[in-house]
């Protein structure tokens, strides 16, 4: 159900009811690309042809972004992240996280209302999900832009979300602020999520 919801978010799935509202606009209706919506998957799905600087601009030429503008805004975006000296690196010549934070920009960039994050860590090792984790929250806050980030990890929830939605089975079993859902889990599927 998280993946599915995700996709019906960004428009690759239609859905059966209801409404998607960003900022009141219903965007239900709306195909992918009109979608004020960027996407970070867990494969990070870069170009590998493509330098690190190339594919954080990538999304700039369907913007009509002339390319010296596209090439300067890509490296202010590097450097959120302290990227820029890789800009010419090849893909292939980065590390995960690396890949990661190049993933996540590239998807900033385009200035989108919501950024959906498809188990964006998963791929990487403990010590680096951390810091990770830390980045992404300091870009939220800064950028105050709506995240809806989907984890199998409690912890990564707890930390990252503002509010907390627990699916099983493709069913909502329950939504709240990380601290009430941790105090009054609804079943003992949430209770066994959360580790309770």
């Amino acid at each position: 159900g998280k993946t599915t919801t995700l996709k019906m978010i960004s428009g690759f799935l239609k859905t059966d009811k209801g409404q998607i509202l960003v900022d009141d606009q219903d965007i239900t209706t709306l195909a992918p690309e009109k979608r004020p919506v960027s996407t970070v998957f867990q494969s990070y799905a870069l170009f590998p042809h493509m330098s690190v600087l190339e594919n954080v601009i990538y999304g700039l030429k369907f913007r009509g972004i002339r390319k010296k503008e596209a090439r300067e805004m890509g490296m202010e975006y590097l450097k959120i992240v302290d990227m820029e000296e890789y800009a010419g690196a090849s893909i292939g010549e980065i590390s995960g996280g690396q890949q990661q934070r190049v993933a996540l920009v590239r998807s900033l960039i385009t200035k989108p209302k919501v950024l959906l994050l498809d188990e964006p860590l998963s791929n990487l090792d403990a010590k680096l999900r951390v810091k990770m984790r830390e980045e992404i929250r300091e870009i939220q806050k800064k950028y105050e832009i709506t995240m809806v980030f989907v984890t199998h990890d409690q912890e990564e929830a707890m930390v990252l979300g503002d509010q907390i939605a627990i699916m099983d089975q493709g069913k909502l079993v329950q939504i709240g602020k990380p601290e009430e859902v941790y105090l009054h889990p609804q079943n003992d599927f949430a209770r066994d999520f959360l580790g309770i």
